[in-house]
C-alpha cells in the first residue's frame, strides 16, 4: 500500500486547509486510515482516524471540533478539513494506514504500517 499526501501550505491563523491522501496498491476499503502530525522537536501526534466504511471518526484532544476527517472508498481517497487553524497546528502532516478488522480506533503511530512522506502545514500568526 502506498499513500501520498497533498494539500499542505502556508495559511494565516484562523484560516482553513484541506489535506488529501491518495492510496494505491491495496484494498482501500479494508484500511483503517489516520492522520498524524509532527512539529519540529516534538513526537509524532495523533490527529484523527476514520473507520473503514467512514461511519466513525476519532480525533485527538487538541482538535476540539476544528477538523473533520472523511474518506471516499470509491476513489481511494481520504481527507482532512482543517478550520480555525492556529500557529500551534504548524507541523508536517502524515497519512497513515493499516489493515484492521476491528471496530475500534487506533491512535498509536507504531500500530500503523503504511505511511506517506508528509505534507507541510504552516500557520502564521
Amino acid at each position: 500500500v502506498q499513500v501520498v499526501e497533498s494539500g499542505g501550505g502556508l495559511v494565516q491563523a484562523g484560516g482553513s486547509l484541506r489535506l488529501s491522501c491518495a492510496a494505491s496498491g491495496g484494498t482501500f476499503s479494508a484500511l483503517l486510515m489516520a492522520w498524524f502530525r509532527q512539529a519540529p522537536g516534538k513526537e509524532r501526534e495523533f490527529v484523527a482516524s476514520i473507520s473503514r466504511p467512514g461511519l466513525s471518526q476519532y480525533f485527538g484532544n487538541f482538535v476540539k471540533g476544528r477538523f473533520t476527517i472523511s474518506r471516499d472508498n470509491a476513489n481511494n481517497m481520504m481527507y482532512l478539513q482543517m478550520n480555525s487553524l492556529k500557529p500551534e497546528d504548524t507541523a508536517v502532516y502524515f497519512c497513515a494506514a493499516r489493515y484492521y478488522a476491528g471496530n475500534s480506533h487506533v491512535k498509536h503511530s507504531e500500530e500503523y504500517d503504511f505511511w506517506g512522506q508528509g505534507t507541510q502545514v504552516t500557520v502564521s500568526s
